[in-house]
């Protein structure tokens, strides 16, 4: 079946099966996937008439959904958040909710909502063909003949969030879930391309600043590729998301000779809802439950405790680290190879990537040692041959040594890989302000550039 941006979800669906049941086999059968899989099979598919293999291909497909929704894993395994579900069951609102929360925030729920009430707008009625079309306009993709937007419906539906009607939306439940309503929403995707940068910009960075606008400015634009017009940039982006509520602005001390400083912006009650609590909280779904407290640290707390005498609190904290850093440039997380925990607090190696304008695959790599060496960097190397990495990134907490950098030099001078070096002076200048990080990525492109020059005859 071709790629999805919506999870899959056939025979995962109320009208197939019960979510606290399919819960509790899960939780019974976890590990031991043949084993959920019958389960279901017997529960609900025994007495379908139909063959023998297709009873099992609708068990299958059964927990192929529940897998898509993030739910149980690949062993039918119950996720953090399908425990979550669990502990829940007995409450069937609060179920629903929860999960249809999970929908909007987590699997392009919002986008679908958008998408029917842009159609509706435009008087289109809404059919799987055409959501298939609007739905691609907007990046969000799933298979011809798929019927994962229906599916979706139906546990929208289960929570209030569709009623009324076949696709209306009742607003008071959707901004229950998601402290915002469809109208912001909209507001939303209405901004400028700037504007947009400009607050998922601040989201990312996180705290509660405030923030020159100058340094948010700069990391967007590094982040997104955006250009912004800096003489207007209180008309064109600033005063038109302060009045949206989304930022507050205090006006900066005018230096004589020198003009107005920047303004001061800080995200709003209403932004940490609407765009930094959601992100924080698609991120956390991809982590270890123990992780998830440090992602929502400052990058000064961050590294206190990869200070710490614990090497438990110190391998946490390196991976930590590494999410901190990548979420500033609004990568996304992969996958971890190797653990902070397994080698004492000492390196963590986890994989990033990003698709705006082209795709690009970065192998990050933390160290909690006094200086990175050649070796540190050559195995880095060698993984990429393995990973297809278009970028790597070594992070110390001390410094870099001076044979690996001349190493990785002479790689990048011979192959088409990045080596970008992050050590401590830099991370402290990302304490005190986190769009430090748009100067050393740029400092780390210019030496890129520099390397790999051209040599024309």
């Amino acid at each position: 079946m071709p790629k999805s941006d919506l999870p899959f979800g056939s025979e995962f669906s109320p009208s197939q099966i019960d979510l606290a049941e399919v819960l509790d086999l899960a939780r019974r059968h976890g590990g031991e996937w043949r084993a959920f899989e019958a389960a279901v099979r017997a529960r609900y598919f025994e007495k379908h008439d139909t063959s023998d293999y297709n009873r099992g291909k609708l068990a299958n497909n059964c927990k192929l959904g529940m897998i898509a929704y993030e739910i149980i894993d690949r062993d039918a395994n119950l996720t953090p958040f399908g425990e979550k579900l669990w502990n829940n069951r007995n409450e069937p609102e609060k179920l629903y909710s929860l999960l249809a929360k999970h929908v909007l925030l987590s699997l392009h729920g919002i986008t679908l909502i958008q998408t029917i009430q842009d159609m509706a707008a435009r008087g289109e009625t809404t059919t799987l063909n055409n959501l298939r079309v609007w739905l691609g306009e907007r990046g969000v993709h799933f298979p011809r003949g798929g019927k994962h937007p229906s599916i979706m419906r139906l546990w929208l539906e289960k929570a209030g969030v569709f009623s009324g009607g076949l696709w209306s939306v009742n607003e008071v439940v959707l901004r229950n879930l998601t402290g915002t309503t469809s109208e912001e929403m909209e507001r939303l995707g209405g901004f400028s391309q700037e504007q947009r940068a400009f607050l998922k910009t601040l989201a990312n960075m996180a705290g509660t600043g405030p923030y020159a606008s100058n340094e948010v400015e700069k990391l967007a634009a590094l982040a997104y590729g955006v250009k912004f017009d800096e003489k207007n940039l209180p008309k064109s982006v600033l005063y038109p998301l302060q009045e949206a509520g989304y930022i507050t602005l205090e006006r900066g001390t005018k230096v004589p000779g020198r003009g107005a400083k920047p303004f001061q912006v800080a995200p709003t009650e209403k932004l940490v809802a609407t765009l930094t609590a959601p992100l924080l909280e698609a991120i956390e779904k991809q982590s270890r439950p123990e992780l998830r407290p440090l992602l929502r640290k400052s990058l000064n707390d961050i590294l206190a405790e990869v200070e710490s005498t614990d090497t438990y609190k110190r391998g946490l904290a390196l991976e930590a680290l590494a999410f901190y850093l990548m979420r500033l440039v609004d990568l996304e997380y992969v996958a971890t190879r190797l653990r902070g925990t397994a080698t004492g607090g000492a390196e963590v190696d986890l994989i990033f990537e990003g698709s705006r304008l082209l795709f690009s695959r970065w192998q990050v790599q933390c160290k909690n040692t006094q200086r990175v060496g050649l070796d540190d960097v050559a195995k880095e190397v060698g993984l990429t041959h393995v990973l297809k990495s278009n970028v790597i990134v070594m992070v110390s907490t001390g410094s870099i040594g001076g044979e690996a950098k001349k190493y990785a030099r002479r790689v990048m001078k011979d192959s088409n890989l990045d080596i970008v070096f992050i050590d401590r002076a830099d991370l402290s200048g990302m304490t005190a302000q986190p769009s430090f990080i748009a100067d050393v990525l740029s400092r780390e492109a210019r030496r890129a550039m520099e390397i790999k020059k051209l040599e024309m005859e």
